[in-house]
């Protein structure tokens, strides 16, 4: 098989794409042969040594593809299955070993390329707007990175739910995109303070919740633009790390929640990763939500794809295709 396994952590350039011996599944195990792998911003954490990795470090944590091989007694897939998984590591390959209780089906006519792009996206924004901060009638949402892959799927789970959305995005075509997916506003954060136009659209009161993945540059005024005992949930750090926070901070801004959640947390159980993913994958399938693939890259061109992703210069989600 070929794989993209790095020796050490480092910059774009240390990802080759490069011949390894493909693996035999074990007991639990089954050998998939990769048609699509997502890439997001967790890959680039672990090529940096930002999430330190033992190399050879086994980067691209999901995908989609057709099980080519399984481990004894395995009986929950079989040869030519169409699946597709997330938080398994090794799938910027031709071909990945995953434990079965990794994968999920493939419902007709969602594809490879659409499995791979909903996984880890769609089922954090399911959790985030289902379970983290459960949306309905009478909430008020902003949504960071508004055009972004999550940030899509969060524009229109969080609308089908009944929630208002206000969306926050760096330019005039993201800001249409945004509003395609459900926004109901969309704040052009590069010309207009986003807390203070949060709080003018919600009449001084401030938003419910704040869906914040950009992390350092963002959580400072996402606290100010929640209203009293509102919900800042930060599920990611495109733009690094926040710093310690002094809960009384909470208290001084109104009672408010702050949370940290993982799709690992959200997806613990079998069920419970069935159930998810079924949801998010059987509502493309029926047209009920739309995948939106910004770029493909060939698998050679990974780095390319993680310079893009870094810089903010994609809408929607990259992929590779091995």
């Amino acid at each position: 098989m070929r794989a993209i396994l790095p020796s050490a952590a480092g910059g774009p350039e240390v990802m080759k794409l490069e011949e390894h011996p493909t693996p035999a599944p074990g007991p639990g195990e089954a050998v998939v042969r990769v048609e699509a792998a997502g890439v997001n911003f967790i890959d680039i954490y672990q090529r940096s040594g930002q999430y330190k990795i033992e190399p050879p470090i086994p980067l691209g944590l999901e995908g989609a593809g057709r099980v080519e091989a399984v481990g004894p007694g395995v009986t929950e897939v079989r040869e030519g299955d169409e699946v597709a998984w997330s938080g398994s590591p090794g799938s910027y390959a031709t071909h990945v070993r995953i434990p079965v209780a990794k994968l999920v089906p493939v419902p007709a006519g969602v594809g490879a390329k659409r499995a791979a792009a909903a996984m880890l996206q769609g089922m954090t924004a399911h959790y985030l707007v289902r379970s983290t901060f459960a949306l309905g009638p009478g909430h008020t949402c902003l949504v960071h990175a508004a055009a972004g892959g999550v940030g899509l799927l969060l524009c229109q789970m969080a609308k089908r739910l009944g929630a208002r959305v206000i969306g926050t995005v760096s330019t005039e075509d993201k800001a249409r995109l945004a509003r395609e997916a459900g926004a109901d506003e969309v704040i052009l954060y590069r010309q207009v303070d986003f807390e203070a136009e949060a709080r003018r659209l919600t009449g001084g009161a401030g938003v419910h919740v704040v869906y914040d993945g950009v992390g350092n540059d963002t959580y400072a005024k996402s606290l100010g633009a929640l209203r009293l005992r509102g919900t800042l949930v930060l599920f990611g750090q495109a733009s690094g790390a926040v710093p310690p926070l002094d809960p009384q901070i909470l208290s001084q801004k109104g009672s408010l929640y702050l949370t940290r959640p993982t799709l690992t947390h959200y997806t613990a159980t079998r069920e419970e990763l069935l159930e998810r993913a079924g949801d998010v994958l059987g509502a493309i399938a029926r047209g009920e939500l739309t995948i939106s693939i910004g770029a493909t890259y060939p698998l050679a061109d990974a780095a390319e794809a993680h310079r893009a992703l870094a810089g903010r210069a994609t809408t929607g989600k990259v992929l590779l295709i091995p």
